[in-house]
């Protein structure tokens, strides 16, 4: 619970809105208190006391006015004050009418106990919305923060899963208490007020129930909580394996794995909804077992009562008020049995939501880090080694590198040799793995700068990446080549000219609304060449001195890869200033045309030269060049 109370007095940061709040629900349990003292008065007025000796006749009725002249004297012997006169004798004097008085004043608050009502609910669920949306925003801005080793250890359905649903399921514990357990509880403490007035023992005794039924919530909200956690667990993987089935729905078709991947989901539903019985059964449980022992704790002080009053000891009317009064009490106190349910439910969601919270986050954000100076001279790896988590080898072994500013390099080598990895490190995706000493077992350098002692978004700002998996964000084309630059720099201008070097702009402009045709999910409604057609203007536009290429011309038809290979060549080149240009490629015609080319096999540099001069030395390059490197044409 310590996770679900430290959240919950995020909600304090609203204040203006929670202190009305609070005095709307204490207004609402007055009105409900002096609403229950003028039933007592009517009560009384309806049925006088009965004579206490037989042949005796009952008092004399009293009218508001006695009452009020009562009164008067009261406030006399307490503070030497008396009310005026006038508003005595304008209270009525007989026994109707001061009944439709007593009426009428519990019908006007009736109608304030129910304004204050909604004001209270209505300014709770405010604050509600506005601190679980300060959260939401809170956790985003933690996960987009992470290292990448952290999300790919935690998984990116999870991380969406305690986004999206544990902050919703917060929500309704936050509700719970702000909304419905603070009105609950000040209605019953003002039932309960009232019957302590009217008789303080017969009161006490029925209290003795609460220690037995807090005992109870106790023991079945522990249970609650611990199951409410692992179906939030469950639920967060059946994210995972909805997301995985639906995102490559072709190839579960394709390779005819439809009831594969529905048991697979079928077996982890199972499993949640057996942990959310769990809490169903212990949800059912806690009212009526409340029940029960609070009717027969009830009963046992019927009879209590029943004995005092034949011994004349107690008043019957007070008796039936009492009673009345704690019945009134218990219905608004009765809802906390499964508002405590509510909260322990949202509990497990706030541990798994601060367990987020706690995660380190990514470093080389620090305000007092430098930006790195322009990339000018070198790009250097010295003997980085980096293994993924849970991952038996390492993925780069000790790399020994280094890149003269301006150079294009092709990277190659088997799938799984390290190629992407080893250029992740650039952009500080990754950092090389530390030593037994806690200091790093390698460096990154940007003309002789360790990375490290730089500020991170200084560093990606001279970087660009295409990918061979585009990504694309719903919006417009131009947003989408925009991404990531000033958009108050940018112009439309430079914008088209980027589109125009990519040679994106030729179907762009086929598309009904050009530059501001919207873009599906995914790049939804593109091709797969047209997406990474706008991901190489993006790159372009950014301007960046460090471009790195990752199969970027994979789904680029024949006849624009020639076009996309001199816009590129062009664009690295020493008349646009010079850039360093980094390409993980399979094409034999990228290779060639590279600077130098880096083989790598199982996580090592196995040799580099250009085309030629490996051809002629290295074993693994020739295997590479005779099975994976090809042309379009060949």
């Amino acid at each position: 619970m310590h996770g679900f109370w430290t959240f919950a007095r995020r909600m304090l940061r609203h204040r203006r809105l929670l202190v009305p709040a609070m005095i709307m629900a204490a207004i609402s349990a007055g009105g409900l208190g002096a609403g229950l003292l003028g039933m007592l008065t009517v009560l009384k007025q309806l049925f006088p006391e009965q004579a206490q000796a037989a042949g005796q006749a009952p008092p004399p009725l009293q009218t508001l006015r006695v009452l009020g002249a009562g009164l008067s004297d009261r406030l006399h012997n307490l503070t030497g004050l008396r009310l005026p006169p006038e508003w005595i004798h304008a209270l009525p004097d007989t026994r109707f009418t001061s009944v439709v008085w007593l009426m009428a004043v519990l019908g006007v608050l009736t109608v304030l106990g129910a304004a204050a009502n909604f004001l209270h609910a209505y300014l709770s669920l405010t604050v509600i919305s506005r601190t679980i949306a300060d959260i939401r925003r809170d956790v985003f801005r933690r996960v987009v923060h992470l290292p990448l080793k952290t999300v790919l250890k935690v998984g990116t359905s999870n991380l969406t899963s305690r986004i999206i649903y544990d902050t919703a399921t917060l929500g309704s514990g936050f509700n719970a208490l702000l909304s419905r357990a603070v009105a609950q509880v000040t209605k019953g403490a003002a039932a309960l007020l009232v019957a302590l007035y009217v008789n303080v023992w017969l009161t006490v005794v029925a209290l003795l129930v609460a220690p037995i039924v807090a005992t109870i919530i106790r023991k079945l909200g522990k249970r609650i909580r611990r199951a409410s956690r692992t179906a939030l667990e469950g639920q967060a993987g059946l994210y995972q394996i909805a997301s995985e089935a639906l995102g490559g729905l072709r190839v579960v078709k394709v390779y005819t794995t439809e009831r594969a991947e529905a048991g697979r989901f079928h077996r982890t539903n199972k499993a949640v909804v057996a942990q959310e019985f769990r809490v169903r059964t212990a949800r059912a449980l806690a009212s009526p077992l409340v029940e029960t022992i609070t009717l027969f704790i009830l009963g046992a002080l019927v009879l209590f009562a029943v004995k005092r009053i034949d011994r004349g000891l107690l008043d019957a009317r007070d008796v039936l008020f009492v009673l009345g009064a704690l019945g009134v009490a218990g219905a608004s106190l009765k809802p906390l049995t499964n508002i405590m349910n509510d909260i322990q439910q949202s509990a497990g969601a706030a541990d798994r939501l601060a367990e987020l919270l706690a995660l380190d986050t990514e470093p080389g954000h620090g305000h007092k880090l430098a930006a790195i100076p322009e990339h000018s001279e070198s790009i250097e790896f010295e003997r980085v080694t980096l293994t993924y988590p849970g991952a038996g080898a390492p993925a780069l072994s000790d790399v020994t590198l280094r890149i003269p500013f301006g150079q294009t390099v092709a990277f190659v080598g088997p799938n799984g040799s390290g190629k992407t990895t080893l250029l992740s490190l650039i952009p500080r995706l990754f950092d090389p793995d530390n030593g037994a000493d806690g200091a790093g077992s390698g460096r990154v350098l940007i003309d002789g700068n360790n990375i490290r002692n730089y500020s991170v978004r200084s560093v990606r700002r001279q970087i660009a990446v295409v990918t061979q998996e585009t990504v694309l964000f719903a919006g417009t084309i131009k947003a989408n080549i925009a991404y990531g630059t000033e958009s108050s720099v940018v112009t439309d201008e430079q914008i088209r000219c980027a589109a125009r070097r990519a040679r994106a702009e030729e179907f762009i402009l086929q598309k009904p609304l050009g530059y501001d045709e919207p873009v599906g999910e995914d790049g939804a409604g593109l091709s797969g060449g047209q997406r990474q057609r706008i991901a190489i203007a993006r790159a372009i536009l950014r301007d960046p001195r460090i471009l790195i290429l990752d199969e970027a011309t994979s789904m680029i038809d024949s006849g624009s890869e020639e076009k996309i290979a001199e816009a590129i060549a062009e664009f690295v080149g020493k008349s646009h200033g010079g850039r360093t240009c980094l390409i993980v490629a399979h094409r034999l015609s990228t290779v060639r045309n590279a600077d130098r080319i880096v083989v790598m096999d199982a996580g090592r540099i196995a040799d580099q030269g250009t085309h030629e001069e490996l051809l002629a030395r290295c074993e693994v390059y020739r295997q590479i060049a005779r099975n994976q490197l090809f042309d379009r044409g060949s």
